[in-house]
């Protein structure tokens, strides 16, 4: 019964520790807001930039299971390119070091019930103020709960005799043997807890209650780098090549550099007594903090330089079998979260790429119709060619109505979530543009209809006409490309002046084109001809309109975004 008390404990603990490492990453994250939108634009550089990338991302939410398993979404995206996810997960490795510090160096030299309740009382206090930083009393009151939970659960370890050690004696004892099995109970540990940055701590509060030796709680470590590979290896499941090549950096990357730490085992436990001065007795828990330290950067630095080699022997490893290339029935966009911890403001940012795609979609549609207007008078094989346009078109638009309830759904569940205030209207903002697309995709369809029923009725438009809509399109098509190279970014003063100015040239022109049409019918010239022509004015026209509403909401986007 004893036992059974203290195993309750110590799931209590851990509990409490996890969900005050939730509240302080999701507090992180609301504080962050635009900032880490600006910090994964670095994503796009060079290794070193993304390296930092990784690192600064996974210091704020506190998990490199999160980190990677959005690399491997923003991979499948199209977001990153493989080369750039390695950088990332490299620097993701380096920046899962800063929660074992945090443990080691304020959970254990510090007063933890010191620090834990006033952190509470103030983080309840500021979350509760109606003021426009509340969102760091989140932070406070979840490193409060942290060093509450680490408190309870050191004081939950249970004090024990010599003897009762006796069992794991056949492993206390420095020998491969020994560090092989520290080895797999940490990488056992990580998988059940789907968190390394978790299991380091149990790792650490063991250490310093004196349960386990030094060398074992160094395997242990060692183990939970392969542990937490697990996450991007699920993310991967069902996702294009690239993005499980890019959970395939991550495995080996990790498998990799445990294989060469345990071959030099020794002497990288030599390394960091050298680095830290202290006896390994009197501070324990430093020396292994170090050593997650040591032991990521060193990977880093071994891989670093072979970062095009270490992509071609992914790419070799995981094959292309051709299924990327064919065309998805339905349309599919996934929530993806890390585990332990969602990344709620990271997603926004993938279903603002993915809502870019579905703006390049809407204007491919309308450079077809555009380019078909044109050639419908010359081309001999015009009704074939109409023909085919029109199912390019319907798939098209069918593929759009399944993006926006898609896409609907996923910034749903983003809002279910714990977002910025910030981060929530962007969200607004996004479901906005979403219909609007949608609709402007109809409408190329319906644009695509009527010149189906002109070419099959033979009522084709006279060079006048089309010489006179000509500039009518260009200024749709400029609008269009506009607020699809803007969307995610506030449009400047110069650039609404702009829209205002397409907005109101593109009223005056459909006034005219309209005009023209109807002067025409009182000339004489054939009725359904002339009807079918402002018909597809008055669409075209509604293409505009739909490009103003998204430039509206563009201009409308949260300062610092």
């Amino acid at each position: 019964m004893e036992y059974l008390s203290v195993l309750f404990r110590i799931i209590g603990s851990l509990g409490l520790f996890l969900y005050g490492m939730k509240v302080m990453s999701d507090g992180i994250q609301k504080t962050a807001g635009s900032r880490m939108q600006r910090v994964l634009g670095f994503m796009t550089g060079n290794r070193v930039t993304a390296i930092i990338t990784g690192f600064v991302v996974t210091a704020i939410i506190q998990s490199s299971s999160a980190t990677t398993v959005m690399v491997v979404s923003f991979v499948n995206a199209g977001l990153l390119t493989l080369p750039q996810s390695i950088g990332v997960i490299l620097g993701a490795n380096i920046g899962t070091t800063v929660t074992a510090w945090i443990v080691s160096l304020a959970g254990f030299t510090l007063s933890m019930s010191a620090l834990a309740l006033p952190a509470v009382g103030l983080g309840f206090i500021a979350g509760m103020l109606k003021w426009k930083h509340r969102e760091l009393g989140e932070v406070l009151t979840g490193f409060g709960l942290i060093f509450l939970g680490l408190d309870f659960l050191t004081k939950s370890m249970p004090v024990l005799k010599v003897e009762d050690l006796s069992f794991i004696a056949g492993i206390s004892n420095p020998g491969a043997l020994s560090t092989l099995i520290g080895t797999g109970i940490g990488l056992v540990i990580t998988l059940i807890l789907h968190s390394s940055s978790a299991a380091t701590a149990i790792i650490l509060t063991m250490s310093h209650s004196k349960l386990i030796p030094y060398h074992i709680a160094a395997a242990m470590i060692l183990g939970a780098n392969i542990g937490t590979t697990v996450d991007a290896a699920l993310a991967s499941i069902g996702t294009k090549t690239a993005a499980r090549r890019a959970a395939m950096v991550h495995i080996l990357f990790n498998v990799i550099g445990t294989f060469l730490a345990l071959i030099f085992f020794k002497p990288l436990l030599a390394l960091v007594d050298l680095i830290v001065p202290a006896a390994v007795e009197d501070s324990i828990t430093s020396h292994l903090a170090m050593l997650h330290t040591v032991f990521n950067m060193m990977n880093t630095l071994i891989f670093f330089p072979f970062v095009k080699p270490f992509a071609a022997l992914v790419s070799f490893l995981v094959k292309d079998v051709g299924r990327d290339s064919a065309e998805p029935k339905t349309y599919k966009l996934e929530y993806k979260s890390g585990s332990m911890r969602d990344t709620p403001e990271l997603n926004v940012l993938r279903a603002e790429k993915e809502i870019r795609d579905m703006a390049g979609l809407a204007s491919s549609m309308y450079t077809k119709i555009s380019a078909a207007l044109h050639a419908s008078q010359t081309d001999p094989e015009r009704e074939g060619t109409v023909n085919a346009l029109v199912e390019e078109l319907k798939q098209k638009e069918e593929l759009a109505d399944e993006m926006r309830e898609e896409l609907t759904r996923f910034l749903i569940e983003c809002t279910r979530q714990r977002l910025s205030r910030e981060s929530e209207e962007r969200v607004s903002h996004l479901l906005r543009i979403l219909v609007n697309l949608e609709e402007m995709t109809d409408d190329c369809y319906g644009i695509g209809l009527i010149l189906e029923r002109s070419v099959k009725k033979n009522l084709i438009f006279k060079h006048k006409e089309m010489d006179a809509l000509t500039p009518y399109l260009d200024l749709v098509e400029s609008f269009l490309n506009l607020v699809r190279e803007q969307l995610g970014t506030p449009l400047t003063a110069e650039q609404n002046v702009l829209a205002e100015s397409l907005e109101s040239k593109i009223d005056k022109s459909r006034d005219k084109l309209r005009k023209l049409g109807r002067k025409r019918i009182e000339a004489g010239q054939d009725v359904k001809t002339e009807l079918l022509f402002i018909d597809l004015v008055r669409r075209i026209e509604q293409l505009g309109d739909y490009c103003y509403n998204i430039s509206v909401v563009v201009s409308a986007y949260p300062v610092g975004h």
